[in-house]
């Protein structure tokens, strides 16, 4: 399938769901970057159930960006999920369709499938392990046939973790076999807090996890070979002396995308599969004993219906205001950041990584602005950017992709450097006989 526009398919960008919460700073965003589209223009339109509502966004993001001319250069799109002919009409002219339309577990497939059934390749950025893996079990096969990209979690979930996971790998001298990433988020005077739609898609989620359980098994997948020393798995609750606060498990995508990505290069490009273990830094004990407490109550209510329903009604008093259907305002955007550092071990170039310790330490860094609503929207569109540039880069046949499947021989990472969310080494070093050797730091 071509990843240019024609007569035919007029839009190189289509956005689903752009007046949703999430939608409107990806349109700011591709109205930012649509000169870095082939021969430096990106066509593009907007797409969703009401135009009233798409027209207001348009008009929100030509005021916020000073930009009077996108009221009559983007064009409007009337679709809906649960009417599969607009659907159908909408794939049909545009080359990308950027899928903003969340929770995915319940509006998610049919844009999947109406993409691949008429020649659109699809973007999101989604969460939801389930949603992810199983579009890559029903659809794999057939966007394949068809010549279609299907490319999940392109946001914050989870492309600096996976993408971050290569970079790691690429910069090591020698073969690369753990890595532990830490995230820590601040925020300014502002505060912040994060749209109740992501709290929803977590409810439902761990709502699910057994269905989880039994979809991977239908993948039936034969376990990836472990490479060097195997990862310590850390306890649900510890002191990270990485990053010097307490941390958990991160609970989102990243391990289930990274290990995906992994078997994906082992299988098809013979690389040897990355361990990865993915934590959260939530601060000192006050942290800790609202996390406790909180997390008790989700734990409780969530295995009910009415819990549930209890829990996406209130979604600021049983997050300790974490979450709200506000979401956060544009000072607290501006204020907020993350960090993501990765921690990796491995063995120097000529050393048998079946024999002994590793003996290779490394430290990446994934930096950026705040992660929902302003490096989303970037990685994002920078993975749309990616797809209509460089479309040689991509695996050779179409189908469904994680990030770093799909991205792992382009430069996206240039590309999001340039915007903002930068990847960096740290240090790499190793041991010798005289001790402990560094041969980068920063």
């Amino acid at each position: 399938m071509a990843l240019t526009s024609s007569a035919a398919r007029p839009y190189h960008i289509i956005i689903f769901g752009a007046s949703g919460f999430t939608g409107q700073f990806v349109v700011e965003e591709v109205a930012r970057t649509s000169a870095e589209g082939p021969r430096g223009a990106v066509r593009w339109a907007l797409a969703g159930r009401s135009r009233a509502k798409l027209d207001k966004v348009l008009e929100q993001a030509s005021e916020a960006l000073g930009k009077p001319e996108l009221k009559s250069e983007v064009d409007i799109i009337v679709a809906d999920v649960g009417e599969p002919d607009s659907l159908a009409a909408m794939c049909k002219q545009g080359v990308i369709v950027l899928n903003c339309v969340g929770p995915y577990r319940f509006y998610g497939e049919a844009v999947v499938k109406a993409c691949v059934e008429n020649g659109a390749h699809c973007i999101d950025i989604c969460g939801e392990p389930q949603f992810l893996e199983g579009m890559q079990l029903n659809y794999h096969s057939q966007a394949a046939d068809k010549g279609v990209y299907i490319v999940g979690s392109c946001g914050f979930d989870s492309i600096p973790a996976d993408l971050g996971v290569l970079y790691t790998r690429d910069q090591f001298k020698g073969t690369l076999t753990a890595v532990e990433s830490f995230l820590t988020a601040s925020t300014g005077p502002e505060g912040g807090c994060i749209h109740d739609g992501t709290w929803q898609s977590a409810i439902y989620g761990f709502a699910d996890s057994g269905k989880l359980r039994s979809l991977r098994k239908k993948f039936d997948h034969k376990p990836l070979p472990v490479v060097g020393a195997k990862i310590k798995r850390r306890s649900a609750l510890f002191f990270s002396d990485e990053i010097q606060q307490y941390s958990v498990p991160f609970m989102g995508a990243d391990p289930s995308v990274v290990k995906r990505t992994q078997r994906f290069l082992a299988e098809e490009h013979n690389k040897t599969p990355v361990q990865y273990g993915a934590y959260a830094g939530i601060g000192g004990i006050t942290s800790v004993i609202k996390l406790l407490f909180a997390g008790m109550m989700f734990w409780f209510l969530v295995k009910f219906s009415f819990g549930r329903n209890l829990l996406i009604k209130f979604p600021e008093f049983f997050s300790f205001g974490f979450f709200s259907k506000e979401g956060p305002t544009r000072k607290q955007l501006e204020g907020s950041s993350f960090r993501f550092a990765f921690f990796g071990e491995g063995y120097t170039e000529g050393q048998d990584p079946s024999q002994g310790k590793p003996n290779a330490k490394i430290r990446t860094l994934v930096q950026g602005p705040e992660p929902g609503y302003v490096a989303t929207p970037i990685a994002m569109v920078q993975a749309a950017i990616t797809m209509l540039n460089e479309p040689n880069s991509l695996p050779k046949k179409g189908g469904v992709y994680t990030p770093g499947a799909a991205f792992a021989n382009t430069t996206i990472i240039d590309r999001l450097n340039n915007h903002g969310i930068h990847l960096v080494l740290i240090f790499l070093g190793f041991f010798c006989r005289g001790g402990f050797e560094m041969i980068v730091q920063k």
